[in-house]
């Protein structure tokens, strides 16, 4: 169980803190509650730029990384889809420091001319190295607009195409800097060896005066139901052809997430699951393939991807991917094999938060759900799948007209 107290800002910025006092560290988690997802289509990108730029220099912090580094701490940054993060762990008895950089980079950036140069040219080669020059790269940048025709999961966080990047203009990036990134936009969760005092006069005295801003409205477009089966077929330069499926999902604040999220186990989460055992091991029609989920708020994607052995032709590893997917709806998954995925789900999930750097980005991320309640009962609610949830989604999920598949073609294999 972890415990936190919360307590929130005039400004309307929310603080979740897990006392522990077990560690001499202390992880300071600062959730934006903006992803690619609330990009303008024609400037996509900006969400994973700014990743980039929270680190560029602030308002009157010209350098993030030194000062942090001086008082022995660390610090990352992620995004995605649906939020931008930024943690910080240091040792307790520094915590100032971390409320120091982190409010001066909510209040504002540098905006420096330099540092959007600087930062642009490492996103715009980043894409280049991720997606256009790497093998597969490409898949994403065809995958997702297949399966989304109006929603913004349409593209990935990268971006649509490298321009929109490139042509970020100063205006841009402000526009969505101060449309976004605010105290009534975010969550700071901190775990580790702290007291509620002290942590509520840092909170009082690095953000309180910070203002609130005019967030910008999200009103996602809805995507419509699939109603037939879509596909792509491309030729590439790659060692081995890749059948991409993606079939839609609910989102995580639905309740067939869990069963969803489960059936991605039973079929690919260990050498020992179907997939692997029937069409690698013994049918040896793939070298390597997986079943995922992309766990994104809002009704994501099923994933299953795998690349071809040679001589294998593209209908033929289709064919026996959905027979595996048939049994799935056909009801073959026993309660032994169910309650495996179960214990290992719960394995790893506890062993994944004893550190205090996994709790306070679990507690921010539920927070931000809509349910911070979920990073201590998201157990029970996979717990509780059962036999006929499992056959019941898989029969929803696997549906032809559901699935959106790239036959990514190795033009050495035919």
């Amino acid at each position: 169980m972890i415990q936190f107290e919360t307590f929130e800002l005039e400004n309307g910025l929310r603080f979740y803190v897990n006392i522990d006092k077990t560690t001499p560290f202390v992880a300071v988690n600062t959730l934006y509650n903006v992803g690619s997802k609330d990009e303008d289509p024609n400037k996509t990108g900006f969400a994973h730029l700014f990743e980039h730029l929270m680190f560029g220099g602030s308002k009157n912090i010209p350098d993030y990384d030194t000062p942090l580094q001086k008082v022995g701490g660390d610090n990352n940054a992620f995004t995605t889809t649906d939020i931008t993060n930024y943690y910080v762990t240091l040792p307790h008895y520094n915590l100032e420091t971390a409320f120091w950089l982190e409010s001066d980079r909510m209040l504002e950036l540098a905006f420096s001319t330099k540092s959007l140069e600087t930062q642009r040219n490492v996103v715009c080669e980043e894409f280049k190295q991720r997606y256009l020059n790497k093998p597969y790269g490409d898949l994403m940048l065809l995958a997702r607009p297949l399966a989304y025709k109006v929603h913004p999961y349409q593209w990935p966080t990268i971006g649509k195409e490298l321009s929109h990047i490139e042509n970020a203009t100063m205006d841009d990036v402000k526009s969505f800097f101060f449309s976004h990134y605010a105290p009534n936009n975010a969550i700071v969760s901190i775990s580790g060896n702290v007291d509620m005092k002290t942590v509520k006069e840092l909170a009082k005295k690095w953000y309180a005066d910070i203002p609130r801003r005019d967030v910008a409205v999200r009103n996602l477009p809805q995507e419509p139901i699939q109603t037939e089966k879509r596909s792509l077929t491309v030729e590439r330069n790659v060692p081995a052809s890749n059948l991409y499926m993606s079939f839609h999902m609910c989102g995580q604040r639905d309740a067939d997430y869990y069963a969803t999220d489960l059936i991605s186990d039973i079929l690919s989460n260990g050498k020992s699951t179907r997939l692997n055992q029937s069409l690698v091991e013994q049918q040896k029609l793939f070298s390597s393939i997986d079943a995922y989920i992309s766990g994104e708020i809002e009704p994501g994607t099923f994933m299953v991807s795998g690349k071809l052995n040679p001589f294998v032709s593209m209908d033929e590893a289709e064919k026996a991917v959905k027979i595996e997917l048939q049994k799935i709806i056909d009801g073959t998954v026993s309660e032994y094999e169910l309650q495996k995925v179960k214990n290992r789900y719960e394995s790893a999930a506890v062993f994944g938060e004893i550190d205090i750097l996994s709790k306070a980005r679990a507690i921010a991320y539920y927070a931000n759900l809509g349910d911070v309640t979920l990073v201590n009962t998201r157990l029970d609610e996979y717990g509780n799948v059962s036999l006929k949830d499992i056959q019941r989604v898989a029969k929803q999920l696997f549906a032809d007209t559901n699935c959106s598949t790239v036959y990514y073609m190795s033009q050495n294999q035919k």
